[in-house]
């Protein structure tokens, strides 16, 4: 069954059971602000009442995936709502029945990576390490270096890596497979596979997000690289 596509202001959702398909279209970059999380949060609770849709495609275009949460979303009267909100938001994708795949582009960056990764920085600093390994978590928390796609990989970031004439027909191959099996069953074997990890994902998020809202924030360097961002300028930071 074929649903006409759904528009919102910054995404568009088509289904086309048994995939549905979220587009992001927030040019040039697909920046996350509070709105695009809570139109991605209604799409993905319109997508689960849908029985016969077994798997999902994230895709941002062809320029950039995302380029993160918006920085004027960071300032310290708007965290506390933002946590809430894309903890939310990364909590849908985690809990979804659907198997999610992220069609990434370009630019994916800060909060488009803990998107397409299902995670976000507080669970990063708890999960990442799982995916990647201590020490490239480390290096990739500490550092906030960019990597290539090939990179996440090689990983185990990311399922795989290819040219961009490749991507859609790797994708397509994927969805060949799964869309031939039951959408029952794979929203079963999806809740078993993260049942382990949802054991711990409360502690160590509470943790984790009391660290990052009560302590790094409230630091006076966590507030210069917020204001030097939103001025365009170098941070001068104090260590304090």
């Amino acid at each position: 069954m074929t649903t006409p596509a759904t528009a919102a202001q910054y995404l568009v959702l088509e289904v086309h059971e048994p995939l549905a398909r979220i587009t992001f279209t927030r040019p040039p970059l697909n920046v996350i602000d509070f709105q695009m999380m809570d139109e991605l949060t209604d799409a993905l609770k319109q997508i689960e009442q849908r029985r016969e849709v077994s798997a999902v495609i994230l895709s941002g275009g062809e320029r950039a995936f995302s380029a993160g949460v918006d920085v004027a979303v960071h300032t310290p009267e708007n965290i506390p709502a933002m946590l809430q909100k894309f903890h939310g938001l990364i909590l849908a994708v985690t809990r979804l029945s659907k198997i999610t795949i992220a069609e990434v582009h370009g630019a994916c960056l800060g909060g488009g990576a803990e998107l397409a990764m299902g995670c976000y920085p507080p669970l990063g600093c708890a999960a990442l390490a799982a995916l990647v390994g201590q020490k490239r978590a480390a290096d990739l928390i500490f550092t906030g270096r960019t990597f290539s796609g090939k990179e996440a990989a090689e990983w185990g970031l990311a399922n795989s890596a290819h040219s961009e004439g490749e991507l859609k027909k790797a994708i397509e191959g994927t969805l060949d497979h799964l869309c031939k099996l039951s959408p029952a069953a794979l929203a079963h074997a999806k809740k078993a596979f993260y049942a382990w990890d949802s054991v711990h994902l409360d502690k160590g998020l509470a943790r984790a997000e009391k660290i990052y809202l009560e302590e790094l924030m409230q630091t006076e360097d966590a507030k210069e690289g917020i204001n030097a961002w939103l001025e365009k300028r170098k941070p001068e930071w104090k260590g304090k």
